[in-house]
């Protein structure tokens, strides 16, 4: 699990308690069991531990965390199912891509998924387990950088270039894996391939072994909305071969959220 000790903002605009409370329930939320206790939460966020009590017993009180029986632990709670719920009320894009999802899957063997952008993360919003035996397993919510792999191209390739530009000036980017790893010339010709083709490849290089296709979704202002992922694929050949069939998944939920062709 990634610590958040040095996940403080210097944003003026920020209210120091409520950035405090959100680096807490970031912290449950992305532990391996759901489940912490007060001392492993002060670890992994640097809070003092007065304060973070004080901060768990304010989110008790509205449901937002709750106590772990005799453990005495803490895990998100059921408030935060009601805060949510409008949200997904109003979130069309997962329910219209689980039919799209489920026919790629179908078609290609392998486990697909959805994955929308959120500032400078995407998070799996919806996805179908494949027939393949590679024990791929991807949750509903799990975050990666924006520019990690080859949806990182895909969600590149429908930037204007002044976005890109800027992108591309962040100290870490994740297009190959390791930040190492970055190759500015390659990558302005995979990004320039995926504006011709509609889908970007990642051959094993972010995941040793492990082929994936991934191809943007636009929405109604042709704007990179999201991306649809093939994942786990047997080959590089394969991987080209089902290219376009992540394409024309990705257009057909664009065209359901309003994109033009």
């Amino acid at each position: 699990m990634t610590k958040n000790k040095k996940a403080v903002s210097t944003d003026k605009n920020l209210v120091p308690a409520v950035e405090q409370a959100m680096r807490v329930l970031l912290c449950i939320a992305q532990s391996d069991s759901g489940h912490m206790n007060l001392t492993q939460i002060c670890a992994e966020t640097g809070i003092h531990k007065s304060t973070t009590f004080c901060l768990l017993y304010t989110l008790r009180k509205y449901g937002i965390v709750q106590t772990e029986g005799r453990r005495k632990g803490y895990t998100l709670g059921p408030g935060l199912i009601g805060l949510s719920r409008k949200f997904l009320d109003t979130l069309s894009a997962p329910r219209l891509a689980e039919p799209i999802l489920a026919e790629l899957s179908g078609k290609t063997g392998v486990a697909t998924a959805l994955g929308l952008i959120a500032d400078n993360k995407v998070f799996v919003a919806a996805k179908h387990e494949g027939g393949n035996a590679l024990g791929i397993t991807m949750r509903v919510g799990h975050r990666f950088p924006l520019t990690y792999g080859c949806h990182g191209k895909a969600i590149c390739a429908y930037l204007t270039e002044q976005e890109l530009n800027v992108l591309l000036k962040e100290e870490k980017l994740y297009f190959y894996g390791d930040p190492s790893k970055f190759d500015r010339q390659k990558l302005l010709k995979e990004i320039a391939e995926c504006q011709r083709d509609g889908f970007a490849v990642d051959l094993g290089e972010t995941v040793p072994g492990l082929n994936v296709i991934a191809a943007p979704v636009l929405g109604p202002n042709q704007r990179p909305f999201g991306y649809i992922a093939a994942v786990g694929l047997a080959s590089a050949k394969v991987a080209r071969q089902y290219g376009p069939l992540a394409t024309e998944a990705a257009k057909t939920l664009s065209r359901q959220l309003g994109a033009e062709f």
